[in-house]
C-alpha cells in the first residue's frame, strides 16, 4: 500500500485530535503518564500498520480506543502478576522470618552446651578402657566414694584415684573450648 501525503496528513490530524483523549483514558486506569503515553503511541502505530485490513466504514477512533483498552488491560494484568509474585515472596519471607524468630526464642543455650558437652564426654569415655570407664561412672554418675569403688571393683583406692585423674585430664583437654562457658555459669550464672 502506497502512503500518500493525504494519508499522512489525515493520520497526523487524527493523532493530534485524539492523542490527549486516549492518554487521559489510559492514565485513568494505568495511573502513570509515561506508560499511558507509550500505550497510546503503540496503539496508534498498530492502527497505522494495520489500517489496510480495516473495512472502509470502520470507526477508527473506536478501533484505536479498543486497542488502547486492550493494551491497558495487558499492562495491568502484568502488574497484577508481578504484585502477586511479590506478595507470595513477601509471604514466604515473612513465614521464614517468623520461623527463625520462634526457633531462636525456643533455643536454650544451656541445653545446647549441655548436649554438646555430654556428647564430648560420651566420646571420651567410649575410648577409655573398660575399668577406667567403670571407675569414672561409679564416681561421677553414681556418687560413690573412692573406698566404695575400690571395694566394688576389688582395686586399691590409689588405683581409683589413678583412673579418675586419667579421665579428668582427658576431659579437661577435650572440653578446653568450653572452659570459659563453665567458669561464667559457675561464678556468674
Amino acid at each position: 500500500m502506497t502512503v500518500t501525503k493525504d494519508d499522512l496528513a489525515l493520520f497526523n490530524q487524527f493523532f493530534a485530535d485524539y492523542q490527549q483523549r486516549y492518554i487521559r483514558f489510559a492514565v485513568s486506569y494505568i495511573r502513570e503518564v509515561t506508560i499511558a503515553e507509550d500505550i497510546v503511541i503503540d496503539s496508534m502505530m498498530y492502527y497505522w500498520e494495520n489500517r489496510a485490513k480495516l473495512p472502509p466504514d470502520a470507526n477508527i477512533p473506536a478501533y484505536v480506543l479498543t486497542i488502547v483498552k486492550n493494551k491497558c488491560l495487558n499492562y495491568l494484568k502484568h502488574v497484577q502478576v508481578q504484585q502477586d509474585a511479590f506478595a507470595e515472596m513477601t509471604e514466604q519471607a515473612q513465614w521464614e522470618l517468623n520461623s527463625r524468630i520462634s526457633t531462636l526464642e525456643a533455643c536454650e543455650p544451656d541445653e545446647l552446651f549441655n548436649h554438646e558437652v555430654q556428647n564430648i564426654v560420651g566420646a571420651v569415655l567410649s575410648k577409655l578402657p573398660k575399668n577406667t570407664r567403670k571407675v569414672f561412672t561409679l564416681s561421677r554418675y553414681e556418687n560413690k566414694s573412692h573406698k566404695e569403688i575400690a571395694a566394688e571393683l576389688n582395686i586399691s583406692t590409689k588405683g581409683v584415684e589413678f583412673h579418675i585423674t586419667k579421665v579428668n585430664r582427658l576431659l579437661r583437654q577435650a572440653l578446653k573450648d568450653y572452659l570459659l562457658y563453665f567458669l561464667y555459669w559457675f561464678f556468674l550464672g
